[in-house]
């Protein structure tokens, strides 16, 4: 366990739970989870924070993976084969995270938050139900490069908001409603976060003890939240995710130029 107060560990652990919470029912609980490690370990390398969140996060998207498949239907096999791309993906970003500065990781998220709020508002529908055309195999194909591959290399790379980019795209290049985007989303995720944690194990870039303590407020809140968001809907999670979002780029903002 490294040199942390007490109240820093109840933090993080609080934090976990709500990261838990959030992942589950719109992604991107590490935009919450990431900041809070950022500020608990300050001297830690930037590698170490990143593998630390991933064993932490892969408990929690895990959980909620579980709940979602006992209750909902997922194109299991699908979903596979998107977290099989996904998974190659974020162990290439995790190989290359160990270049990159903790200076640079705020304005990163702060532009991610932004895209992410600015297309879920302008568009009030989104993922209110699902399509009813098919799915062409190209388009499949095109689901497994970009929210395979493509964001499967930033989940290994830098990693917060990588569920709620997988909902998103999922749910406007498959047609899918947003409860069962984000069931399919935990799939590939696990898959995302065990690449990447893989490589951060291989590099001794993960602090097991603390990421441990952590993991089991995770999970709780994890299957908390997906229970939540089957019960409420599609519009549930939109209001959640746009609450979400835009709470963290005022908060990060105040921290850029407060």
């Amino acid at each position: 366990m490294p040199d942390i107060s007490t109240t820093m560990i109840i933090m993080l652990c609080v934090a976990a739970a709500a990261a838990g919470w959030i992942d589950a029912v719109v992604g991107g609980g590490g935009l919450l989870l990431l900041p809070a490690l950022l500020l608990g370990l300050p001297h830690a390398h930037p590698a170490t924070v990143l593998g630390t969140n991933k064993a932490v996060s892969i408990v929690g998207t895990s959980g909620a993976a579980v709940s979602y498949l006992r209750k909902t239907s997922v194109d299991v096999k699908l979903a596979v084969r998107i977290g099989l791309a996904a998974l190659a993906g974020s162990m290439g970003g995790a190989a290359l995270a160990g270049g990159i500065s903790k200076d640079a990781l705020r304005p990163l998220i702060m532009v991610v938050l932004v895209v992410v709020a600015a297309f879920v508002l302008f568009r009030p529908g989104f993922g209110v139900a699902p399509g009813a055309a098919p799915v062409s195999r190209r388009r499949v194909l095109l689901t497994i490069a970009l929210a395979g591959l493509g964001i499967g290399f930033y989940d290994g790379f830098i990693g917060p908001g990588t569920g709620t980019f997988l909902v998103l795209a999922l749910t406007a290049l498959l047609h899918l409603d947003l409860v069962t985007a984000s069931a399919t989303a935990k799939i590939v995720n696990v898959c995302t976060n065990g690449g990447a944690l893989a490589m951060f194990a291989y590099q001794g870039m993960v602090l097991w003890q603390l990421a441990a303590l952590m993991a089991v407020f995770n999970l709780a809140g994890g299957m908390i939240g997906a229970r939540m968001a089957l019960k409420k809907g599609s519009g549930f999670v939109r209001g959640v995710l746009l609450t979400v979002v835009g709470g963290l780029v005022l908060k990060l903002g105040f921290e850029q130029w407060g």
